[in-house]
C-alpha cells in the first residue's frame, strides 16, 4: 500500500466518515462534495469540459482531454452517471477523474446531471438517466458505441437503465461499475462484515436514501434495486471494489445475477482501498492502476469482446 493511500484512508475515517455519520442538511453536503473536488482532486492537463443539453431540458457535461491535438472518435461516448448517495454529487464532482478516463481510452464522456433527492426522489433520478440514454440513440449514436459507467450509487442506475431499457431499446455495448449500491433492502452480509472496516461510508446511514431517495417507495422495486431484476443477455460488465467496503457483495452478487443471465463479467477486488478510490487519479498511484484497469476493460470491448476468466483481473495486493 503507498503512503499516498493509506493516508487517504486515514482521512477517510477522520474526516469523511465522520462527517457522514452526522449529516443532515443536504445542501451543505453537496457544497461540501463540490469544494472538495475543486481543491483536492486533479485532473489531467488541457481537460476540456463544455456543458450542453439532452433531450432539450437534461443538463450534461461533455469531457475530453487535448481534443485539438488528440481528439476523440465522434461515433463513440461513455455515459457516465455520477455518485453521491443519490442526493448529492454532480458531473462537476466527477469531471477530473472523467477527464482522464477519457484520456486513458480515447473515447469522449457524457455525464448526466441527474436529478436528486430530496427534491426529486425516486424514480425521478432514473428517468433522468434513461433519458439521457435515449437521447444519444436519438442524436445517432449506435448502441455497439456506447458504453455505461457510474460509481456508487450511480453504478447502481448503471444497472437499474439496463433493467428499465431491457424491453424498450438495444442494450449498450458495455458497462462498468465502481462499487455499485444494487440492493435498497441492503441485505448485503458485507453491510455488517464490513461495518468496522470500511473506512468512508457508515452503514448506519442507509437510513439517508430510505428517507430521501426513496420516500416511500418500495425497495422492491427493480428500478431501485436491479439485484432483483431477471436480466436477459446482458452486455459485458466490469465491476471493481475493495474488500474493506460495506459495498464489497452489491458487486459480488451483482456479478452473480449477471453471469446467471448470461452475461460475462470481470470482478476487480482490491483489499483496503477506500470508496471508489479511483476518484483520487493524480494523487493516489493505485487510484490510476484502478482507472487504468476499466480503461483496458473498456477499449477491449473494441477490439472484439470482453475478458475471458482466464484473462481477468484477479485481487491485488495494497499492502
Amino acid at each position: 500500500m503507498s503512503w499516498q493511500l493509506a493516508t487517504a484512508r486515514f482521512c477517510g475515517r477522520l474526516i469523511v466518515k465522520s462527517r457522514l455519520r452526522h449529516i443532515h442538511d443536504i445542501p451543505r453536503a453537496r457544497r461540501e462534495f463540490e469544494h472538495a473536488s475543486d481543491w483536492i482532486l486533479r485532473a489531467p492537463p488541457l481537460a476540456w469540459y463544455r456543458d450542453a443539453t439532452l433531450a432539450n431540458t437534461l443538463g450534461v457535461l461533455w469531457v475530453e482531454t487535448r481534443p485539438a491535438t488528440r481528439p476523440t472518435p465522434s461515433d463513440r461516448v461513455i455515459l457516465y452517471l455520477h455518485g453521491g448517495g443519490f442526493v448529492a454529487g454532480s458531473p462537476r464532482t466527477h469531471r477530473k477523474m472523467l477527464a482522464r478516463l477519457s484520456w486513458l481510452t480515447g473515447i469522449r464522456v457524457c455525464a448526466p446531471d441527474y436529478r436528486k433527492a430530496p427534491e426529486y426522489p425516486f424514480p425521478a433520478g432514473l428517468d433522468d438517466c434513461v433519458a439521457a440514454y435515449a437521447a444519444l440513440l436519438d442524436t445517432g449514436y449506435d448502441p455497439r458505441n456506447i458504453i455505461i459507467g457510474g460509481d456508487s450509487a450511480g453504478g447502481g442506475l448503471v444497472f437499474s437503465v439496463l433493467a428499465r431499457i431491457e424491453e424498450q431499446l438495444p442494450a449498450p455495448r458495455a458497462v462498468f461499475a465502481f462499487s455499485p449500491v444494487v440492493d435498497l433492502r441492503f441485505t448485503s452480509p458485507s453491510f455488517r462484515d464490513n461495518l468496522s472496516r470500511d473506512p468512508v461510508l457508515p452503514s448506519e446511514r442507509r437510513d439517508l436514501i430510505v428517507k430521501h431517495y426513496l420516500r416511500g417507495q418500495a425497495a422492491e422495486d427493480e428500478g431501485a434495486s436491479p439485484i432483483l431484476h431477471s436480466f436477459r443477455s446482458p452486455p459485458p460488465a466490469f465491476l471493481q471494489f475493495s474488500t474493506t467496503e460495506i459495498l464489497r457483495d452489491e458487486s459480488l452478487r451483482m456479478a452473480e445475477r449477471l453471469r446467471a443471465a448470461g452475461g460475462q463479467v470481470v470482478l476487480d477486488e482490491w483489499p483496503d482501498a477506500p470508496h471508489v478510490w479511483v476518484i483520487l487519479d493524480g494523487c493516489v498511484p493505485e487510484a490510476r492502476q484502478a482507472l487504468r484497469r476499466v480503461a483496458e476493460f473498456i477499449t477491449q470491448q473494441f477490439r472484439g469482446g470482453t475478458q475471458d476468466e482466464s484473462s481477468a483481473p484477479r485481487p491485488h495486493a495494497c499492502g
